[in-house]
């Protein structure tokens, strides 16, 4: 059976910070690792790759030090299918960077991405012509609210993204963290998520962002206008859409070895479903899907399940879909 996602001709660009991850040996206390296994992290670079994998033509747009981590990441996102021409690299500031320490199961994330190159991102980076003209094709632009963190040229640079005219559909992940927002006012991530056409987030950090996890209160708070996608992580997803329908689709039962990047995970396979014009159901479904084949892997993201497998539970009863198991 063809796969309907490949080849549809979609561009989607996603916009935001790229991190080198390190990741110790799980059990291992920070002081006590000898070694780390190197790879390629961040929401918005997750998702372009994500996407890339099921088809759709993306590119991925920021800024990175040149030095050997961000020619790492270029390397990375190329492999993966992601087009990268529209980065700009920065002889003086380095590439951010995250240590990944695990305990049972768990990981505790420390960051190192203060003064990076992409926290250098200002509204000024959008009028470089290489990133002009990867917006000027794009179908759909993805960013999160760790972008809007990372620095306040960063928060400007989204907020005149959310507020010029554009054709696009503008995808924001909440992405909350606390700590990158903290002596810091939320009201330009709020600002981008009320203009946003598709906004994702996860009930538990919508529960500590917003003050509710309920997908009408949400929906009010921003407006109405978008379609609201909120992930309550392994058990259900809802999308209420402007005119207020709902839709909800349960979680597939996954063995969990690692959650880092599911989220982003879902949020691409949303966003392509979106870009094949899926019915809502099999949007939600196709965003399940990616998201556990990463949880089933202990990298950030992971290959998508075949394209037949893929077909053969977007069709499938509510029955066969609720007794599926990764």
């Amino acid at each position: 059976m063809p796969d309907p996602l490949a080849e549809t001709g979609a561009t989607a660009v996603c916009i935001g910070e790229a991190m080198i991850m390190l990741a110790g040996t799980p059990g291992t206390a920070l002081e006590d690792v000898e070694s780390f296994r190197r790879s390629v992290g961040g929401a918005e670079c997750n998702v372009a790759g994500g996407l890339a994998a099921l088809g759709v033509a993306t590119s991925w747009v920021s800024r990175l030090g040149d030095d050997g981590f961000g020619r790492q990441v270029l390397r990375d996102l190329q492999g993966r299918g992601v087009e990268v021409g529209g980065v700009e690299l920065d002889p003086d500031r380095p590439t951010a960077l995250y240590v990944k320490e695990s305990f049972d199961g768990r990981s505790r994330m420390h960051y190192y991405r203060t003064g990076s190159a992409a926290a250098a991102m200002d509204p000024g980076f959008l009028d470089r012509p290489a990133v002009q003209d990867r917006l000027g094709s794009a179908q759909v632009v993805h960013t999160t609210g760790i972008t809007a963190a990372i620095s306040a040229t960063a928060a400007d640079m989204l907020t005149r993204l959310a507020e010029a005219s554009h054709d696009f559909i503008l995808s924001v992940d909440l992405n909350w963290r606390p700590v990158l927002w903290r002596d810091k006012d939320p009201e330009p991530l709020w600002r981008v998520l009320r203009a946003a056409d598709v906004v994702l987030i996860g009930a538990d950090e919508a529960l500590v962002f917003a003050g509710t996890k309920d997908p009408a209160e949400l929906h009010e708070r921003l407006g109405g206008r978008c379609t609201l996608v909120v992930k309550d992580d392994a058990h259900t997803a809802v999308v209420l859409e402007p005119g207020g329908r709902r839709t909800e689709v349960p979680a597939l039962t996954v063995n969990v070895v690692e959650p880092v990047g599911a989220g982003d995970a879902f949020a691409a396979g949303f966003l392509a479903g979106t870009l094949q014009d899926l019915p809502m159901k099999q949007r939600l479904r196709l965003g399940h899907l990616t998201a556990a084949a990463v949880l089933a892997v202990p990298e950030d993201h992971a290959a998508p399940f075949e394209p037949e497998v893929r077909e053969r539970l977007l069709a499938a009863s509510d029955e066969e879909w609720a007794a599926t198991k990764v």
